[in-house]
């Protein structure tokens, strides 16, 4: 056991249910509303979502069994292994014992795939022929692509313009399993033609392309809506990363004191805390768990709480969330998928419960970070994920300053062999930290003018 370098699952223990944490959450999540304040059925959301998912967004069901098709395709890469990262600890010199959830191995690189699938699988019993989605770094869009080709149904993706620019072989990843990716904003869509009219070089935003995929998809019956996190249903999906992880955790005896994740829209962290949280509310564990954010877009960390919509345009209902507001056009940062202006309602909850913890980290150390995983373990780590890397380190640092042993665990979220463009802008020395300023977030904020007010926690 002392050797012990990973933990793997066979295919007969891969989790056939989805952990659903609003069935046991202290305090219920505020409901999506109108522009009136009034809260919004599930019919409004039948235009953009199949009623199939609807049903698990709304669920409060503990349990939600995942469908046989859905799990062999899961088992292409899934169950994932658990990795001892023995090297970064002596590298370190720590007393802390670290383990990361090796999410990278998916055909596309990251956790996405997790409910890409699902989400394809549905739309596609729904009678569903074609998704629209949008994508910043372009892990989602690669992975919707990916699910979409396997599942059977068209798939376009509207990407991020830096990152359009930034990652040339994510659009290619794409367009090899078939998707059609444009970058955002367009000329194929009225909210494209009308952000390039007042800024043709924008370097777009994922609110940006959340509007133009909702646009394209509203204008014909046989087309939905995907997003790649921030929803229920989505973080539902990406509890299989947790479910695993406790599973193999149990196997060697273990479990861990703290739980780190990067967090953008919330999907990977929820993956990996969701169900370390449910033994936390149980009272079972005081577990820490961290979301890890970039220092230029602070979402958790700076912004308030209030009710906003997930897109620039405002096709979609508006959701109790931290958010920047959603006119927030973020800096061109290498961590694409970290860049959203709102954090899932969900995680934004447990936040406000006092479950989680959350900081904010930049890109600068986020790097540094992920170089010395990259010299002590061998995995290349997306920007994204090396704000996990980041905390792990903080807090390995801490437990050798504080002399205690401690079990780190990290959703090592997505590799970063798409992302080496960032890599040499990080060693020809082109990389800066940016902090938002102040005024710059004040007048992000002023989109919220007017907007309803959640009601305060637990009213």
């Amino acid at each position: 056991m002392s050797e012990l370098i990973k933990v793997v699952l066979s295919e007969e223990e891969l989790p056939r249910q989805w952990y659903n944490l609003v069935a046991d959450l202290p305090h219920p999540v505020p409901p999506p509303v109108d522009m009136q304040g009034q809260p919004i059925g599930p019919d409004a959301l039948a235009p953009v979502f199949p009623m199939n998912l609807i049903e698990q967004e709304v669920s409060t069901a503990r349990w939600i069994d995942i469908p046989e098709e859905v799990l062999g395709i899961l088992k292409i890469w899934r169950p994932t292994p658990l990795y001892r990262a023995r090297r970064l600890e002596e590298y370190l010199g720590t007393p802390a014992k670290i383990f990361f959830k090796h999410e990278g191995v998916s055909p596309p690189g990251s956790h996405k795939p997790n409910t890409a699938v699902p989400q394809a699988y549905f739309n596609k019993v729904f009678g569903i022929k074609r998704l629209t989605t949008e994508t910043g770094a372009g892990q989602w869009g690669s992975a919707l692509a990916f699910a979409c080709n396997l599942i059977g149904i068209e798939c376009k993706v509207f990407m991020v313009r830096i990152s359009f620019d930034q990652k040339p072989f994510r659009k290619m990843m794409m367009q090899a399993w078939g998707a059609n990716c444009v970058a955002s904003p367009s000329t194929e869509t009225k909210v494209g033609r009308s952000i390039l009219d007042d800024d043709p070089n924008t370097p777009g935003s994922l609110g940006i392309a959340i509007s133009e995929a909702i646009e394209q998809a509203v204008q014909d019956d046989q087309t939905r809506y995907s997003l790649g996190s921030v929803l229920n249903h989505v973080m539902l999906h990406q509890t299989i990363i947790g479910l695993e992880t406790k599973k193999q955790m149990a196997l060697i005896g273990m479990k861990p004191d703290v739980v780190i994740g990067c967090a953008g829209g919330g999907s990977n962290f929820a993956g990996i805390s969701f169900p370390f949280l449910c033994d936390k509310i149980a009272g079972s564990t005081d577990v820490r768990v961290i979301a890890t954010e970039p220092e230029s877009c602070p979402t958790l960390t700076r912004a308030p709480y209030a009710y906003d919509s997930g897109d620039v345009a405002m096709m979609t209902p508006l959701l109790p969330m931290y958010t920047l507001g959603h006119t927030f056009v973020p800096p061109p940062i290498h961590a694409g998928g970290l860049r959203y202006h709102g954090m899932a309602p969900l995680v934004s909850q447990v936040l406000r419960e006092g479950l989680i913890e959350a900081v904010a980290i930049h890109q600068l150390e986020c790097y540094e970070a992920a170089i010395a995983f990259a010299h002590t373990e061998g995995f290349l780590s997306a920007p994204e994920t090396a704000h996990a890397i980041a905390q792990t380190i903080r807090e390995a640092k801490r437990a050798k300053e504080e002399g205690k042993e401690r079990v780190i665990l990290m959703n090592w979220s997505g590799h970063g062999l798409m992302d080496l463009t960032g890599y040499q802008a990080y060693f020809e020395g082109k990389l800066h930290d940016y902090s938002l300023p102040d005024e710059h977030l004040e007048r992000f904020l002023a989109s919220l003018k007017g907007l309803p007010k959640p009601p305060e926690l637990g009213g």
